[in-house]
């Protein structure tokens, strides 16, 4: 059995990350999706475990104590995390699973996890990124110019990741990303059965 991977893909907001995704899963459905648990409240239109698992505190912090996440940290007071046992149960399955993630936590997991490779998505030009954003029309100016500063910061670390894919067109984007993934699947070092039958 070929040995399984942990997929990093990260990317500012509005790089696309969520519709890249949503059209890498038609193509490839074999690549199963990390859940990640958070003790924040469900918004509208989120289905528990479809991206999200929602617990509370006190289940998280259980967690925590008993050494049962990739990673985690607090953002607005909440905490979010990356359970091991499906991400590892896949991997030991040789299967691979994406974990999307800001690059702070990547940067745990790649510390964490050694079977992995990492994907930055990001904008064409940070002018698009910015008419992505305000285009939305669902966030307020001072929102918007902090997700802004976020995205230079995150963009200046896209050079901790093994691959850069550049969305400006959602058909080519998700192309690329499926022919690294394809091409990760021929190393050596996920290979050794194979290997070793010859």
């Amino acid at each position: 059995m070929n040995k399984g991977a942990l997929i990093i893909i990260s990317g500012p907001s509005g790089s696309g990350k969520d519709t890249v995704l949503k059209e890498l899963f038609k193509v490839m459905p074999e690549i199963e999706f990390s859940i990640s648990s958070v003790t924040r409240n469900m918004r509208e239109g989120e289905v528990e475990g479809e991206k999200y698992n929602f617990i509370s505190r006190e289940s998280f912090e259980k967690m925590i104590k008993n050494d049962q996440l990739l990673e985690y940290n607090v953002y607005c007071g909440n905490y979010y995390g990356t359970p091991k046992a499906p991400v590892e149960k896949c991997i030991n399955n040789g299967g691979e699973i994406v974990l999307e993630i800001d690059v702070n936590g990547a940067g745990n997991v790649r510390k964490n996890c050694p079977d992995n490779f990492s994907i930055f998505i990001a904008p064409p030009s940070f002018e698009v990124l910015k008419n992505r954003l305000t285009g939305r029309g669902t966030e307020t100016a001072e929102v918007i110019e902090k997700r802004l500063a976020e995205a230079k910061t995150e963009m200046a670390r896209a050079v901790e990741y093994d691959y850069i894919v550049i969305n400006d067109d959602l058909k080519e984007a998700v192309e690329d990303i499926r022919r690294i993934i394809l091409s990760e699947r021929r190393r050596l070092n996920r290979n050794t059965d194979l290997l070793n039958n010859l």
